[in-house]
């Protein structure tokens, strides 16, 4: 069965959709055959993997997305007079990755999904229900999620076995975490027979210098994550503009046009440490 895994932090900005994208390409790399799942009504993830032309195509075809899986149904269409239940290879983009022999697949979104945090009761469980059966034809499920604490939160955390947290060192780097701390406390106790723990927390830096308000950052996070006893990845992501290069192209950073091989050996870094905590 695969390991299941969320990207979350309650502040946008700080690098979840660059990591998932980078290291959904990573294991498809290393010959995983990985799912990523794009839970954030902004779709950057769809966008990252397939390429901007490629996701637009897929929503003016009206192809079905993970709206879908919230909604429990595809509604009547161009070529179908009637609603439909949903067929999840037929939501699932397969191959979605780099290669032409790409084992990534995907669950795209679409802008959509916001209406679920309209009416959401009695969905939380939809996602999970949904990759329980298909999570043994994949070795890793990636999670992408919107910076917000709504029912896709919970989403997550049921359909999760372990959460990264990415953290952009910059001003108010830990914003996001005490409101995230107290969400995964109180998703425990009303679900004491769901296991979920924090694999770790990701530091982003905004650039390569080291200055007093990134050292500042780095102290702030550190206490949190020591109070709340999660552990902090040695390998850093720092900033570069090869990524939304990469996100662009759909690409993997390491076959980026003029990406600087010290920004792809960190990454290569940062993911061997990351599947080694996952145990992959």
């Amino acid at each position: 069965m695969a390991v299941t895994v969320s990207l979350i932090n309650m502040k946008g900005g700080v690098g979840k959709t660059t990591i998932a994208s980078q290291m959904a390409h990573a294991a498809d790399r290393a010959d995983l055959k990985v799912l990523g799942v794009d839970l954030d009504p902004q779709s950057n993830l769809s966008q990252s993997i397939m390429g901007v032309e490629a996701y637009v195509d897929h929503l003016a075809k009206n192809r079905p997305t993970i709206v879908q899986i919230f909604d429990d149904y595809i509604p009547a269409g161009p070529n179908h007079n009637s609603p439909r239940p949903i067929d999840l290879d037929g939501i699932i983009v397969k191959n979605a990755g780099y290669w032409s022999n790409s084992d990534l697949d995907l669950i795209p979104s679409r802008l959509e999904l916001s209406r679920t945090l309209k009416n959401p009761t009695g969905k939380e469980r939809c996602l999970a229900k949904a990759l329980s059966r298909i999570g043994d034809r994949y070795d890793l499920i990636l999670i992408d999620c919107a910076p917000t604490e709504s029912i896709l939160t919970d989403a997550a955390y049921f359909a999760s076995r372990y959460v990264i947290v990415p953290v952009k060192l910059e001003f108010m780097a830990t914003i996001g975490l005490p409101l995230l701390a107290r969400s995964l406390q109180e998703f425990r106790i009303e679900n004491d027979d769901h296991t979920i723990e924090i694999a770790g927390i990701i530091f982003h830096h905004a650039d390569y210098s080291s200055g007093p308000e990134t050292k500042q950052a780095i102290r702030e996070v550190e206490r949190e994550a020591e109070e709340n006893g999660w552990h902090i990845f040695r390998n850093q992501l720092r900033h570069s503009k090869s990524y939304p290069g990469a996100a662009r192209a759909g690409a993997p950073i390491s076959l980026t046009d003029y990406a600087r091989r010290d920004v792809i050996e960190e990454f290569e870094k940062l993911k061997n440490e990351i599947f080694k905590r996952l145990g992959i």
